[in-house]
């Protein structure tokens, strides 16, 4: 309703994980290069958790979109074609499960369809676990590695994570024939420091915190997504509204989008051709999850205890 007030092609704090947004701040960056490094180095198990709001699937989205460069194959591991794609470079084959809350046999049915690899969705456990081990090693000998991400995996059974454990036990004299990414809520370190899988948590080579967005970060993060959703001129936040944005996020993306988008709301209701502190904290009350401004209200209580003392220092004249 405001795009075209502020002179944008599409709303620039939308919640859906879109890659043309992302916005490499420190943390995401160094999750980044952590996720791709390991990668590229075959390690069987990676991990990346982070709390809930801080951008753990749209860092996922990224990685396999990085990934997919002019690498991602068009044919399913273990056909021919894989020869002639391996040859232009197409390295990775990659998969994408986004609700792990599955057992054993369902996530090996999950697999075998984002790898597409056919398989008879009637077969028992045993069957299944035969027929992508057959098919990894057919993407092995073509020269691709297989690579599948795993999002809230803190809801991952643990006998589904055993699964994965045993098909990363398969290997050849080089590499894993399958790499495993986590990403999850922090719940996932307590799940994993459970004592029945200790074989796998050992096995977690790489892992990463993902933090959220320095007060610094915040201004450059906001300038970016108004950039890429259209706007031309220098910014639409003034500077206490950024820092106020901070104080109520602190720099949670998720919030950040939430609150910002209601704030360009209220500006747009209002005529108004930049979003100030004011907006945000209107936005930050209606928004249940936003922290409560220590700042303004040290402010507040400041100005009060200045009356106060105006009012005593009278009184003592007046005596």
């Amino acid at each position: 309703m405001y795009l075209k007030h502020f002179g944008l092609h599409e709303a620039p704090f939308g919640l859906t994980p879109d890659t043309s947004f992302f916005f490499a701040c420190s943390s995401y960056q160094e999750a980044l290069n952590t996720l791709l490094v390991a990668a590229h180095n075959g390690e069987g198990f990676i991990k990346i958790t982070g709390e809930v709001g801080n951008g753990k699937t749209m860092l996922c989205r990224k990685f396999l979109a990085t990934l997919n460069e002019g690498m991602q194959s068009t044919t399913p591991i273990g056909t021919q074609d894989q020869a002639a794609s391996a040859v232009a470079g197409q390295n990775f084959i990659t998969a994408y499960i986004p609700n792990p809350y599955l057992e054993p046999r369902s996530l090996l049915l999950a697999l075998a369809d984002e790898f597409r690899v056919p398989l008879d969705k009637d077969s028992d456990q045993h069957q299944l676990m035969k027929g992508l081990t057959n098919a990894l090693l057919d993407c092995a000998r073509y020269g691709q590695r297989a690579l599948v991400c795993l999002d809230e995996a803190q809801a991952l059974p643990l006998p589904t994570l055993e699964v994965l454990r045993l098909l990363t036990n398969l290997e050849t004299e080089k590499r894993k024939l399958l790499q495993v990414v986590l990403f999850g809520q922090p719940e996932l370190n307590a799940h994993l420091a459970q004592y029945s899988i200790r074989q796998l948590r050992q096995r977690i080579s790489f892992q990463y915190e993902l933090r959220g967005l320095l007060p610094d970060e915040l201004d450059r993060y906001v300038r970016h997504r108004v950039r890429v959703a259209g706007f031309a001129g220098d910014t639409l936040f003034d500077m206490a509204a950024i820092a106020k944005l901070h104080r109520v996020t602190k720099g949670t993306p998720r919030l950040v989008n939430i609150i910002a988008h209601k704030a360009l709301m209220l500006a747009y209701g209002e005529g108004q051709q930049h979003v100030s502190a004011r907006h945000i904290g209107v936005a930050a009350a209606d928004t249940p999850e936003s922290r409560r401004d220590w700042f303004a209200l040290g402010l507040k209580a400041g100005a009060v205890i200045a009356v106060l003392l105006v009012v005593v220092s009278g009184l003592v004249l007046l005596r």
